[in-house]
């Protein structure tokens, strides 16, 4: 049953809990993130503490990119069922698999230790390996940064669980955002590094670890956070302030924070002024509603 039911040791027991010698790994994050709604683009910049509490001596890191699932090389087709008859296919469809298709990947920009000294890496699809400048041996920690940058999708047209839905009749788009950040990659007994890519259908766990996320929207979205949004006072109203107390104390009946009327009007005009926010939270990642943002970290 491999990790499910892996051979008992020193690190896990025959009933899979956790033995004399467990551990686990930690991954912190410090994060800047910005929407680019007039490009629909996300712009990313973190550095990454990495913890080994592993007993074993580590030469190079491993990180996972599954935004790369949707770079324009990305082998995610081959694993798609198309529904297409080929009796009924329409010129439509035709059309639609003959254009180029959308370049959704991550766009790393550059790896660098935190003295701003580069650091070599490889990219291979949706993972990628960082060298260590030295060995990290059990119970040290590594700082190191990662800048980066992705085409949003249309949700829409190109499916999947993120990206925008937009709204021509007032020029808006909604996001929902989801495998956002360059993250790392899972290291434990049973098999070492987790380094099987990402086409889309997997889900991989994520070591545990901090987050101190800021995320800047333009200045009529509303920010909100699953962790400790550090600013609220800042990014809401004092009408939204007053609610959000309201719903803090009402166990029975939901109470809105932003209203239909108050988002109605937002949609009417864009803002060039931006908006920053700032959640702390632990191991999740990020909430941000809108007219519409919604970040969550798998």
């Amino acid at each position: 049953m491999y990790e499910e039911f892996s051979t008992p040791n020193v690190f896990r027991t025959g009933s899979g809990a956790p033995g004399p010698g467990y551990y686990q790994q930690q991954a912190d994050y410090k994060m800047d993130i910005e929407i680019d709604d007039v490009n629909a683009k996300l712009h990313g910049d973190e550095t990454i503490t990495y913890t080994n509490n592993s007993p074993d001596d580590l030469r190079y890191l491993w990180v996972q990119l599954d935004q790369n699932m949707r770079a324009r090389d990305s082998k995610t087709p081959l694993i798609s069922s198309s529904g297409i008859s080929p009796a009924t296919v329409s010129s439509r469809a035709v059309n639609s698999y003959l254009k180029e298709s959308f370049d959704g990947g991550f766009n790393i920009e550059h790896v660098k230790d935190v003295n701003g000294k580069d650091l070599p890496h490889t990219i291979n699809r949706t993972m990628m390996r960082v060298e260590l400048p030295k060995v990290l041996k059990s119970g040290e920690k590594f700082s190191f940064k990662i800048k980066w940058w992705y085409n949003i999708n249309d949700h829409v047209k190109d499916g999947g669980r993120s990206g925008y839905e937009y709204f021509e009749e007032n020029d808006n788009r909604i996001y929902v955002m989801a495998q956002f950040y360059p993250r790392m990659a899972v290291y434990n007994d049973v098999e070492g590094w987790q380094n099987s890519q990402f086409w889309g259908r997997d889900e991989f766990a994520l070591p545990f670890g901090n987050f101190d996320v800021n995320i800047t929207v333009p200045a009529d979205h509303i920010l909100d956070g699953t962790g400790h949004l550090v600013n609220r006072e800042e990014v809401f109203t004092k009408d939204m302030m007053k609610r959000f107390n309201k719903a803090k104390k009402s166990y029975d009946e939901p109470v809105m924070i932003v209203t239909q009327a108050e988002a109605e009007v937002t949609e009417k005009s864009k803002s060039k002024i931006k908006k920053h926010g700032n959640c702390l939270l632990r191991w999740f990642v990020i909430l941000v509603l809108q007219p519409l943002v919604n970040f969550y970290g798998i």
